[in-house]
């Protein structure tokens, strides 16, 4: 079974403007709805002059909690079709608020959608994607002898080096998706004649870089 969920990579905020209004989008990761509902309060007290603060988020990792507020907004305008563009960008625990700053030329519903929703998609393509992949973290520790190949090999692997440290061995943190684990286990195998020592964290989700397109 894949456990893997799409998010973002971090908290991020861009501006657009159209025909005068100030549309500024902000998204974090959040982990449970008193998150979600704390960022978007916080927004709205930074910026408590605008017009609108309308927000949208998804929480749990089949998205069973979806909210979405017009914020004095025409119904149906801002909060559904930000949260839409979440849902089809598979953007799971996220929250996302955007600010408007009313420019004095009314968009009509058609332009709200298109300016609420393109909001969004600009702020998740700028800041980018990432899947949360189950992922054992690991440590192998080898002798200098052997660093030479092991670390040849490695740079064509799908495992992910994060650190090394050097003592009277050498040792390799790298961090393994659960579906590669007995093809890594092969690896080091191959790699050290078996002349290695393992240790295995705990199963963490972990993220990859998602290409933006």
């Amino acid at each position: 079974m894949d456990d893997t969920i799409k998010t973002i990579k971090q908290e991020h905020t861009i501006e657009n403007i159209i025909s005068k209004s100030r549309f500024i989008a902000h998204i974090k990761p959040v982990e449970s709805e008193d998150e979600a509902k704390d960022f978007i309060a916080a927004v709205k007290a930074k910026h408590k002059e605008a017009n609108h603060n309308c927000s949208a988020y998804t929480i749990g990792d089949q998205m069973n909690i979806q909210k979405a507020n017009d914020d004095g907004e025409p119904s149906g305008t801002a909060g559904v079709p930000m949260l839409e563009i979440l849902k089809k960008l598979e953007i799971h625990n996220a929250c996302v608020v955007v600010t408007r700053y009313f420019g004095g030329i009314k968009l009509g519903g058609g332009g709200l959608i298109r300016a609420y929703s393109g909001a969004v998609r600009d702020v998740i393509f700028d800041i980018g994607r990432v899947a949360l992949r189950p992922a054992i973290p690991t440590t192998v520790t080898i002798g200098y002898d052997l660093t030479g190949k092991f670390e040849y090999e490695l740079e064509s692997t799908p495992f992910l080096l994060r650190e090394q440290n050097y003592t009277d061995k050498v040792s390799y943190h790298i961090d393994v998706v659960t579906s590669d684990y007995d093809t890594f286990l092969t690896f080091l195998n191959r790699t050290t004649s078996g002349n290695y020592n393992l240790i295995e964290g705990e199963t963490v989700r972990l993220p990859f870089d998602i290409p933006t397109n």
